[in-house]
């Protein structure tokens, strides 16, 4: 089964190499990424290619995140994308950059908050690649008191907070919604469940767990391909069954993260994949996952 309901893809990207820097888009050697090789995004890719890729599916509304454009222009971003949408009718929002620790930090976020698309802002703390050398405390952490004071503007402006990190630091994400509860925090890319292991399955549920506590986040279900694998139910199913049930349907969004996730799928095979995994929900708590709650994060 498969519905015709109106889409917000609630996290893509567009991007110019060419024209723009873009540190992991333009520099050699190419980064560590978790998606193994990603050679073939090292190219402009813009609401042209974002409406072929999304076919058939009607996609109405779109939110982009920042690309890790070059750290010294955050701004510069912003400025870039907003000509993209008053010269494509797309994205609808913005999730900007700002580096929270910073010294320019309040300064930064005066700036985007004045663009009338910008709703959020993304700003990626320190974590371990790996669970066992997770440590609370480090600089540049979500525990850090200078990049808190960052994010403490956060209300100021009216702004919410997305979130991306390892599931073995969602402890420290707890407490940051729960010493903040004014400021929306939005997990992103599903809290990045690539261990399907049991052992790892169990310590991301526990961990999705406890940050579900705070009332004041949702979670994005997306990011959840795997390298070397394509993207279909059988592999992600019940990351997004579970997902829902540890979140429950209000706090859920589906999101494409488009055009990288089109390294391990086309942009049919997810939203296929997911309206398939949420098919046993009644028809407004699919619309609520698809469209719904996007409108009401992002202001839409």
């Amino acid at each position: 089964m498969t519905d015709d309901i109106a889409i917000v893809d609630a996290h893509h990207h567009f991007w110019d190499p060419t024209a723009n820097y873009i540190p992991w888009l333009c520099d050699e050697p190419p980064i560590a990424f978790r998606y193994g090789d990603y050679r073939a995004l090292r190219r402009p890719y813009l609401p042209s290619d974002f409406r072929r890729d999304i076919g058939r599916h009607r996609v109405v509304k779109s939110v982009y995140v920042e690309t890790e454009w070059d750290p010294r222009d955050p701004l510069g971003e912003t400025r870039w994308v907003e000509g993209v949408a008053r010269d494509h009718g797309l994205p609808s929002a913005v999730v900007a950059q700002a580096w929270l620790d910073r010294a320019d930090a309040a300064e930064v976020l005066a700036g985007q908050a004045r663009t009338p698309l910008v709703r959020a802002i993304r700003h990626k703390p320190r974590s371990s690649a790996r669970r066992e050398d997770a440590k609370r405390g480090q600089p540049g952490s979500m525990d850090d008191p200078r990049w808190r004071d960052g994010y403490a503007l956060l209300a100021k402006h009216g702004l919410h907070f997305e979130l991306q990190t390892p599931w073995w630091h969602l402890d420290a994400a707890a407490q940051l919604a729960c010493d903040f509860p004014g400021t929306t925090i939005v997990l992103n890319h599903t809290g990045l469940p690539n261990d399907r292991s049991e052992a790892g399955l169990a310590g991301w549920q526990q961990a999705m767990a406890g940050l579900a506590r705070q009332p004041n986040v949702a979670v994005k279900i997306s990011g959840i391909g795997l390298p070397g694998q394509k993207w279909n139910l059988a592999s992600n199913g019940r990351i997004i069954r579970d997902t829902i049930a540890i979140f429950e349907p209000a706090r859920c969004l589906f999101a494409s993260n488009f055009p990288v996730d089109g390294l391990t799928a086309s942009y049919d095979e997810i939203v296929t994949c997911f309206q398939q995994a949420i098919a046993e929900h009644p028809p407004e708590t699919r619309r609520a996952l698809l469209h719904d709650n996007a409108v009401r994060i992002y202001r839409l």
